[in-house]
C-alpha cells in the first residue's frame, strides 16, 4: 500500500502531531492525498518550546488546519513517579486528549507518525496507540526513517533532516520522581547548548547532577565554551560532569 492509497481508504482523519520528522512528513501526505485534515498538537511539560514552534511553522507553511491542545501530564501518578513504562501512561493520557478532541471535532480516525523502523518491541507506548485504535499509516506503507527524511526533503520540508529528539522526561532515570523543575532545568541547559552550537546532545539529569552527552567531534567546542557552560548550568544543578562513554 502506497501512502496515497491509504488516504483514500481513510479521506477524513484526524493526526497526532509533533512538528518531528514523522509526523510532519504524516500531514504532508495528508494535505495532499485526504479529503480533511486536522492536526492535533500536545503540549505538555514534556515538550519544549521549539517543539511547538517547529509544529506551528510547518502545519502553516502546509496550509493545515491545526489545534494545540494543553495537558499536565504529570498530574498521571504513574507518569510523574517515571516506572519502567512511564511512555505507556503518558502516550494513554496523550492520545486520549487527542481522540477526545478529534471526536468532538468529528473525525473517528487518528493516525500517528510511527514508522517501518521503529521497534515496536522497544515502546512500551506502542500498547497505549493499539488500546486506542491509532493508526500508523507510515509503518503500514512500509516506510522507514531514511525513506522518510529523503521525501521530505524531496517535499521541501524543513524537517526533513531535523535530529531525532526524545521528549524531555527521557533525560531524567527510571524510577527518579519528574518535576516541572527537573524539566525546566533541561529545557534551559538544552537550549542554552544549541545556541553555542551542538547538536544531537543530551543533558541527562541524576538527583539534581547534570551529565552531559555530547559527540565526539563536538568535546573541543564543549572544551572552549568549558567555563561558560558550568556557569550557567550551575544555576540549575549541582554538579555537571561530561560523559566519556558516548561516541559519535
Amino acid at each position: 500500500m502506497t501512502i496515497q492509497e491509504f488516504f483514500e481508504q481513510y479521506p477524513r482523519a484526524a493526526i497526532a502531531f509533533s512538528g518531528g520528522v514523522d509526523s510532519a512528513y504524516l500531514l504532508y501526505a495528508a494535505v495532499k492525498y485526504a479529503h480533511q485534515v486536522k492536526a492535533y498538537y500536545v503540549k505538555s511539560e514534556f515538550q519544549p518550546q521549539f517543539e511547538l514552534d517547529d509544529a506551528v511553522r510547518l502545519a502553516d507553511e502546509l496550509g493545515a488546519d491545526m489545534k494545540v491542545l494543553t495537558l499536565n501530564v504529570l498530574s498521571v501518578p504513574n507518569v510523574s513517579a517515571n516506572p519502567s513504562d512511564r511512555c505507556y501512561y503518558c502516550k494513554r493520557a496523550i492520545f486520549s486528549a487527542i481522540t477526545s478532541a478529534a471526536g468532538a471535532d468529528g473525525f473517528t480516525v487518528l493516525l500517528d507518525g510511527t514508522n517501518a523502523s521503529d521497534d515496536a518491541g522497544d515502546r512500551p507506548g506502542m500498547r497505549a496507540l493499539s488500546e486506542l485504535s491509532v493508526l500508523s499509516p507510515l509503518r503500514e506503507c512500509g516506510l522507514t526513517k531514511s525513506q522518510i527524511r529523503q521525501l521530505s526533503e524531496e517535499a521541501g520540508l524543513f524537517t526533513w533532516d531535523k535530529p531525532a529528539y526524545a521528549c524531555l522526561a527521557t533525560r531524567i532515570p527510571t524510577g527518579e520522581e519528574i518535576t516541572t523543575y527537573k524539566l525546566s532545568a533541561t529545557e534551559i541547559a538544552e537550549d542554552y547548548l544549541f545556541s553555542l552550537g551542538f547538536t544531537d546532545f543530551r543533558v541527562r539529569s541524576q538527583e539534581g547532577h547534570a551529565r552531559l552527552q555530547v559527540p565526539e567531534a563536538q568535546i573541543g567546542l564543549l572544551m572552549e565554551h568549558r567555563k561558560d557552560i558550568l556557569a550557567k548550568l550551575k544555576e540549575y544543578y549541582k554538579t555537571v560532569s561530561l560523559d566519556l562513554e558516548v561516541r559519535g
